[in-house]
């Protein structure tokens, strides 16, 4: 098994919405914000190469929304999918599985395309099954008035209308079946309902894809938790149970939206979980 870092793109939201009731004077020190009080973001997903599965973890934006739904995010740099799959040696008609951590624009965008003559929309991996799960897809789909600016029409029922799309149970079996893949997953529910959260073991190391529990390695103290959360206060008792078992079991978090950082461990302090160390993913697993 091989895993390789795929940057889709980078964005920037609005940092006080990224902290929610953290003040600016302290999120400010790590995630600097510039003069629109925006900050950088990242789209990083994660392509796992197993036996004669190709599995690509979220998909970022993609390119299919209006100019002016891009100017609301402020993208910069040259990153993007199709370029960073090229560079480790594959094309998106390669991917066999994509799994959806969940199905907010930034996560699964990427996931669905124009067609040829831009009538309509259809998946961008073509020979590719896409995982969510039933509760989840019930959920963006039907979707409550907070959260409904991020599951848009387009990036979902075209999953389900091309028949591509499954559903991962909460044993896991129905994904991993195809091939023996040492993979789990992790539910919680603060952020949106039924976010995913794969385990990937991995050179003697667990590889956790931290998704939107874990942003920024700014938002490691335990109070910090966004604005855009529909249950902050689960989100603080998911996430005090996470930072304590990753500590305890020495996990490597794989970080999807730090536009600075790939990978952190974490630590134990007198003031609670706190950052240890910050990683180039090429530095710990190539």
């Amino acid at each position: 098994m091989k895993l390789y870092p795929i940057e889709t793109g980078n964005f920037k939201l609005d940092g006080g919405a990224m902290f929610g009731v953290v003040p600016k004077s302290i999120w400010n020190r790590t995630n600097p914000a510039d003069a629109n009080n925006m900050i950088d973001l990242a789209a990083r997903c994660l392509l796992i190469e197993n036996g004669d599965r190709l599995i690509l973890i979220d998909t970022g934006m993609g390119n299919k929304q209006s100019e002016k739904f891009f100017g609301y995010y402020y993208q910069w740099g040259d990153h993007t999918l199709d370029r960073s799959l090229k560079k480790h040696g594959f094309h998106r008609d390669d991917i066999t599985d994509v799994f959806m951590t969940h199905l907010h624009f930034d996560h699964c965008g990427g996931s669905v395309q124009w067609n040829k003559d831009r009538t309509g929309y259809e998946p961008a991996f073509k020979n590719a099954t896409f995982w969510s799960n039933k509760a989840h897809w019930d959920w963006a789909t039907k979707p409550n008035f907070r959260e409904k600016a991020s599951f848009l029409t387009e990036n979902l029922l075209p999953m389900q209308e091309s028949g591509q799309l499954r559903f991962v149970s909460r044993n896991e079996t129905d994904f991993i079946e195809k091939s023996e893949l040492d993979f789990g997953i992790l539910f919680v529910d603060g952020h949106t309902e039924k976010q995913m959260l794969p385990h990937i073991s991995y050179q003697g190391k667990t590889l956790v894809f931290v998704a939107d529990l874990l942003p920024t390695v700014g938002h490691i103290p335990l109070a910090y938790v966004m604005g855009y959360d529909t249950r902050p206060l689960l989100t603080l008792s998911e996430k005090a149970r996470f930072l304590d078992t990753a500590v305890k079991n020495e996990y490597y978090l794989f970080m999807e939206h730090d536009a600075h950082n790939q990978v952190c461990t974490l630590q134990h302090t007198e003031k609670g979980v706190r950052l240890k160390e910050t990683h180039n993913f090429a530095h710990i697993f190539e």
